[in-house]
């Protein structure tokens, strides 16, 4: 083999994952599986596509080396292969608000917010001092699967639709501070309008949770 010849496979085999990317509904499939394993069955109702479409892109990204699976009775579980293939998806996510126009335009569309809501937000640094003053309430308001595959440690689980029953067992005058998936998560902005409505104080944090793990900070796995 030629060197020329040496250096294209070597080339090819770093597309075979940008081919697992090229894929919305691929990403939307790395996005539920960021937040820990799921089955074939689960991942196509969340996804909202057919079963034999979700195996279909679940094979892809398998093949680009972004997830795995394992086999359990008659059902098929996915997971992320590592922490770098979730910051690969992080990251291009990252990139593409900040490079692609049309990218913020949508994030605001998806999200529903303005410039005022992006504002009201608590940094991740910030987060451990406040709730170890006793400052504030941290609710993850992502489903409760996901809440046991990993969580802030000291965070309540209150999936988004049980949130208004829950309001009561908030102290009056506490802060809330919500998080859910990442940075594009529209659950966690849901939340904010819900309490504000409310009449109470509340933030979202920086980001989300697959932000969180990955800058290495605390994450504790439990019963909801």
């Amino acid at each position: 083999m030629s060197h020329r010849e040496a250096k294209s496979a070597l080339y090819e085999q770093f597309a075979r994952m940008g081919k697992g990317l090229a894929n919305p509904k691929r990403l939307e499939l790395l996005d539920l599986l960021s937040q820990g394993e799921r089955s074939v069955e689960v991942l196509s109702t969340q996804a909202g596509l057919g079963l034999s479409t979700t195996s279909m892109h679940l094979q892809a990204l398998k093949d680009s080396g972004l997830v795995v699976s394992r086999r359990s009775g008659t059902s098929i579980y996915y997971r992320m292969k590592s922490e770098e293939a979730s910051a690969l998806f992080a990251m291009l996510r990252e990139v593409a608000s900040t490079h692609l126009a049309e990218a913020n335009r949508a994030i605001s569309d998806y999200l529903g917010i303005d410039s005022d809501e992006k504002s009201l937000v608590v940094k991740r640094s910030e987060l451990p001092d406040l709730m170890q003053d006793g400052e504030v309430v941290v609710l993850d308001v992502r489903p409760t699967v996901e809440y046991k595959a990993g969580h802030i440690p000291g965070a309540v689980s209150v999936p988004l639709p049980e949130l208004e029953r829950f309001l009561s067992k908030i102290p009056e005058g506490h802060e809330v501070v919500v998080y859910c998936r990442g940075a594009f998560c529209v659950l966690a902005y849901d939340a904010i309008k819900t309490l504000t409505s409310k009449g109470r104080r509340a933030r979202r944090l920086q980001e989300g949770m697959l932000e969180w793990r990955l800058a290495g900070l605390p994450v504790e796995q439990s019963v909801a």
